[in-house]
């Protein structure tokens, strides 16, 4: 009985907990009280290159997620606290907040809010309801705000690191939460830009990212850029030496013929249009000069700039308040 609740003080020092007491909007969990909230990990949800992903509630009947990582990584284990810190000062609607932790492991434990229909990626490629432009657009302009939000936020610079489909979560609503933040935890306060490992998904990743392992807020861009493709065609990312995918799509821009790329469910002409000006905002983010695509704001900027609107009766959608009228510089970007 001793022998156990040393070797929990021990886990529970080594994982940060004496720092993170003192962080504000994160409560540390017992293993005792990740039992209870997963009911003995019963109801297993998913899993990632991080580990796996159980279903639980809290006391308040709040639904929550719980990960636990599969791996035991010396490295990965000093970056914990950092992204812990990271995340507990993230606040925005469009970011899955981060509740808890439980330190009392080899490998912590995150307890995260829970997302209800689960992964964009999920729902583009996995399930084949249809989607409207809409919503799409609500997704994207959110995902944005998301980002701007995590771009801004803090007194230093903040990258994810990681930005794809995968880790685009949506509510019931459909409103879109940015999530998994593990890469930026290699990139906190006074960290340098370059890392000597790259981390995520080929099929995202900035090409100077994975060729020199400099990560900037404009690896972000790029990602979303690439997420952004997505949601216009619905055919999910795939990586190989030519990139492809992404040049097939760029040269279609170009050439105006992105609209043969398109999801086959969108037939509407001025449906059309808006995935054409949400297309011309992709090509501005995937620019192979990091310096010449838009930042964040840009992006979402030129996103809630694109109100759907029909080319024959010019009625405007009124799917988001405070929208503009399709900008000038937006149109040109297509042509």
């Amino acid at each position: 009985m001793v022998n156990q609740i040393l070797k929990l003080k021990r886990f529970y020092e080594q994982n940060g907990g004496p720092l993170l007491e003192g962080v504000k909007n994160i409560r540390i969990y017992t293993r005792k009280h990740l039992k209870q909230m997963t009911n003995n990990y019963k109801y297993y949800i998913g899993e990632g290159a991080f580990g796996k992903v159980y279903m639980g509630a809290l006391k308040n009947k709040q639904p929550v997620a719980v990960k636990k990582s599969i791996k035991v990584d010396e490295d990965r284990k000093k970056e914990f606290t950092d992204e812990v810190i990271i995340q507990s000062e993230m606040r925005h609607k469009n970011i899955v907040r981060l509740l808890g932790c439980c330190l009392e492991l080899d490998v912590p434990m995150l307890v995260y809010e829970f997302v209800a229909k689960g992964s964009l990626y999920d729902f583009l490629f996995k399930r084949r309801e249809s989607i409207s432009v809409d919503t799409r657009l609500k997704i994207a302009i959110g995902s944005a705000e998301g980002l701007t939000y995590m771009h801004s936020a803090g007194e230093s610079t903040i990258r994810h690191g990681d930005i794809k489909s995968p880790n685009i979560l949506l509510d019931e609503d459909f409103n879109p939460k940015v999530s998994d933040f593990g890469t930026s935890s290699l990139l906190a306060r006074g960290k340098a830009e370059m890392t000597e490992r790259v981390i995520g998904d080929m099929s995202y990743i900035d090409l100077i990212y994975m060729e020199r392992g400099i990560v900037t807020q404009k690896s972000d861009v790029y990602s979303f850029g690439i997420v952004l493709i997505e949601l216009v065609t619905r055919r999910a990312a795939t990586y190989d030496k030519k990139r492809s995918y992404i040049e097939n799509f760029i040269g279609a821009c170009q050439d105006n013929r992105a609209r043969f790329f398109f999801d086959n469910d969108v037939t509407c002409e001025d449906e059309i249009m808006i995935l054409e000006m949400v297309s011309g905002v992709a090509a501005e983010c995937l620019k192979p000069d990091p310096e010449e695509r838009l930042d964040m704001k840009q992006v979402e900027h030129h996103l809630r700039s694109i109100v759907g609107q029909s080319a024959q009766d010019g009625q405007e959608r009124n799917f988001i308040r405070g929208g503009f009228s399709p900008a000038a510089d937006d149109v040109a970007l297509l042509n």
